[in-house]
């Protein structure tokens, strides 16, 4: 045992870079994939908890105020029922913010759906004109118990008496309106009433909805939502970055093993002679393979603890979102079990690949084999023979047939330096589609900046004026959004009609011709996974009891309420239906001009009689993702240096035994040490190529499938630039000559006596 930690001592003394750059690449690849973790778990818990505590309704459902929503009581698989509670959109302001809001009138919390108190108390039939505000609501309205409110279009004011969480769809400006509890009485001119139904198994929410709808008529619903699209919203963007880390760690700890593995294996053909040795002194087989095996897990334990200690003593402190994330999983029941099951899955998985490379050196015989001498990698080809006779400088020929003359391994070497490059190819398209939202959001369905809902006081050519006459205003389409049941009745999608014939609104189309004439239609992929149809398919639905058969020719990228959307012309819904007028205008920009700014002008131009929005933007909750391709980059690029360091090592020691004859015919130590950096240049620049031509390719396709499946659709991938790669490429290739530079130079001035040793 004494010979084997000396043995590793003296190997470590002599591959201390090597060593730290595996540690580092270790601890970045176990760090990934704990806060992949965290993030899976942050994203899932904390709505899962809010619905478990406050016995959530697995669908709420909204019909009009004459329906007799007791019915619903009565439906098989129905467990207990919420309301109905009287129901009145409008919008409130606050602190000069304004929102659309659903006031609901709960005389007491209800006992499922039941609102969770996080502040203040629940509604006081002492105080009529108290609410209970969403929690997502009350940030957005930087409100808090004891303040204000005013409601829009009138002098009545709401004073704010608790805040709570709740399982339902959260408030999203210009989507999905705020959830407000207040005392019947204070909901003055009710539209509808809302339902919420806990079922017995969760699994029959399609059925229970077509029951529902069965029982009340289609006529009678105005909107469904369910559970899952509750926590589908919530786990949103969380979710979508613990995919990309877990995907990228993945991938980052299949490299460190190949890396592993190359390492090893290089270092067994440069140690034949001393393993020899050891075994000609009696070590075993099965002793030597521990040497390397032991040794290479040590380093790999070091940077698996290293990266749980520190992700569970500063992870809570990561400002953001990862710091929250850490902070809710580290106290979840499976926490522990997690923090151990990963870094023990990382150790052993490059256990295993140690183990395979590790095994060639218990193989190697006693008695070494005399290795035969041959120049730089074996006979000149034709081709170097050629570019020494056009008088080519020797260094960069034989370099280029050192690196790829022994095919097989080189190609090994190629490979295992092309994935993590790879990787970072992919992680750079991640990067520039993320920008391609915010620098062309127009290619990604964002042809409009703002959306704008003018209230009843103010007429739609007086608010059509308003918005013409700001000179940033590029343009202003009419439009409206209503509730649809799909056939089946078993969910409501979101029908939109957007500009007219003679002025059509810009959708981004992935698939398709865009909808010019009667009854075409565009759609987002979500709601073409939902109706399983395909462009070219005629669909119908139903909005209260007028159908609308629209014909799809076009799928749309479209990042709004998952994907499930249709989009027609506003002259094709009042066609069906005469009775649509428009009660919304989606505003597009002129360059350079700034959303928040024209929203405030546009709001004091109104008087208050417009309700202003920016469009969500997607990329807008993403920002934490391009830390997250910093750091794996970072990762990625420590595995490729210990694959370089391996690289380099291999053509330092094979080239050993070229050194004299190299000295023979002239060769200075400047064009020896030349033969080796070139010889490493031209390996990177081809693991460039493979990593940058399969990378671009596998980044479309994920990004891709991404989009399809929450529904936003393909087409959202935007590979780097052409100048990005090359510098790309070009940064890899120079670091590689530079750290090839100075084990090269050191080689080329080895004394004779050093040099006769290594070859004999």
């Amino acid at each position: 045992m004494r010979a084997t930690l000396r043995w590793a001592h003296s190997d470590l003394r002599t591959h201390r870079g090597e060593a730290l750059f595996m540690v580092l690449a270790t601890a970045g690849v176990v760090a990934s994939l704990l806060l992949a973790t965290a993030l899976f778990g942050y994203a899932t818990n904390p709505w899962q908890r809010i619905f478990t505590q406050a016995h959530g309704a697995h669908v709420w459902i909204h019909t009009g105020r004459l329906a007799d929503a007791s019915k619903l009581a009565r439906l098989e698989g129905v467990a207990s029922v919420a309301g109905p509670y009287p129901t009145e959109s409008t919008t409130v302001t606050s602190r000069g913010t304004r929102a659309s809001v659903e006031l609901r009138g709960a005389l007491r919390p209800p006992s499922v759906g039941r609102p969770l108190l996080t502040t203040g108390h629940w509604l006081d039939p002492a105080n009529p004109g108290g609410v209970v505000l969403e929690s997502r609501l009350a940030r957005a309205l930087l409100a808090e118990p004891g303040d204000t409110l005013s409601v829009g279009g009138t002098a009545r004011t709401l004073n704010v008496v608790g805040i709570a969480d709740s399982a339902e769809p959260r408030y999203s400006p210009g989507e999905q309106p705020g959830l407000v509890w207040a005392l019947p009485s204070a909901v003055r001119d009710p539209g509808g009433q809302v339902t919420g139904l806990r079922l017995s198994d969760p699994a029959d929410t399609d059925y229970a909805v077509q029951r529902a709808v069965t029982v009340l008529g289609a006529g009678a619903i105005n909107e469904v939502s369910t559970w899952q699209q509750a926590r589908a919203e919530a786990q949103g963007e969380n979710r979508l970055l613990g995919q990309v880390l877990g995907l990228f760690g993945l991938g980052a700890l299949v490299a460190a093993g190949f890396a592993v593995h190359g390492a090893i294996g290089t270092r067994i053909r440069g140690h034949l002679r001393d393993i020899s040795v050891l075994k000609a002194i009696g070590f075993t087989p099965g002793q030597v393979v521990r040497v390397f095996l032991l040794q290479h897990v040590a380093y790999a334990l070091l940077g698996a603890v290293a990266a749980a200690a520190l992700t569970q003593g500063l992870g809570g402190r990561i400002p953001g979102r990862f710091g929250d994330a850490v902070g809710v999983w580290q106290g979840l029941p499976g926490h522990t079990a997690a923090l151990l099951a990963v870094p023990v899955g990382a150790v052993l998985f490059i256990a295993a690949t140690t183990g395979l490379a590790a095994w060639r050196a218990g193989r190697v015989p006693p008695v070494p084999v005399p290795r035969p001498a041959a120049l730089v990698g074996g006979r000149l080809t034709g081709v170097a023979r050629a570019a020494l006779g056009l008088r080519l400088p020797p260094a960069l020929v034989l370099g280029w047939h050192q690196a790829f003359t022994r095919r097989p391994r080189s190609l090994a070497t190629v490979v295992r330096l092309a994935l993590p490059l790879l990787l970072i190819v992919v992680a750079m398209s991640a990067w520039t589609t993320i920008d391609r939202f915010h620098s062309r959001p127009d290619e990604v369905g964002l042809a409009a900046a703002l959306t704008v809902r003018p209230d009843a006081g103010l007429g739609d050519s007086a608010a059509r004026s308003l918005m013409e006459a700001n000179p940033r205003v590029a343009a202003a389409y009419p439009g409206v959004e209503v509730a649809a049941l799909v056939p089946g009745q078993t969910a409501t999608i979101a029908l939109r009609g957007l500009g007219t014939r003679p002025d059509p609104y810009p959708y981004a189309l992935a698939e398709g011709r865009p909808a010019r004439g009667p009854d075409e239609a565009v759609a987002g992929q979500g709601l073409l996974d939902l109706l399983d149809v395909r462009v070219g398919d005629w669909v119908r639905m139903t909005v209260g009891e007028q159908p609308q058969i629209l014909h799809i020719v076009g799928r749309s990228i479209e990042p709004e309420n998952a994907g499930r959307v249709i989009s027609t012309s506003l002259d094709t819904l009042h066609e069906n239906d005469p009775g649509v007028r428009p009660t919304l205008y989606q505003l597009r920009l002129r360059p350079g001009a700034d959303p928040h700014e024209v929203a405030e002008e546009l709001s004091r131009a109104a008087r208050g009689h417009l309700d202003v929005h920016p469009v969500a933007n997607p990329a807008d909750g993403l920002s934490p993702l391009r830390g997250v391709v910093v750091g794996l980059i970072a990762v990625l690029a420590l595995i490729g240096i210990v694959e370089l360091l391996t690289a380099i090592g291999g053509t330092v020691r094979e080239g050993e035994r070229d050194l004299l004859a190299l000295k023979a015919i002239g060769l200075s130590p400047r064009q020896i040490t030349g033969i080796t950096v070139t010889a490493t240049a031209c390996t990177t620049l081809a693991a460039v190529c493979v990593g940058t031509v399969l990378g671009i390719p596998l980044a479309h396709w994920l990004i891709d499938a991404q989009g399809r499946s929450s529904g936003i659709g393909a087409g959202l991938a935007q590979g780097p630039s052409p100048v990005l790669l090359v510098l790309f490429g070009a940064a890899a290739v120079l670091g590689a000559a530079a750290l090839a530079a100075l084990p090269a130079s050191r080689a080329a001035r080895r004394r004779l006596a050093d040099t006769l040793s290594a070859v004999g």
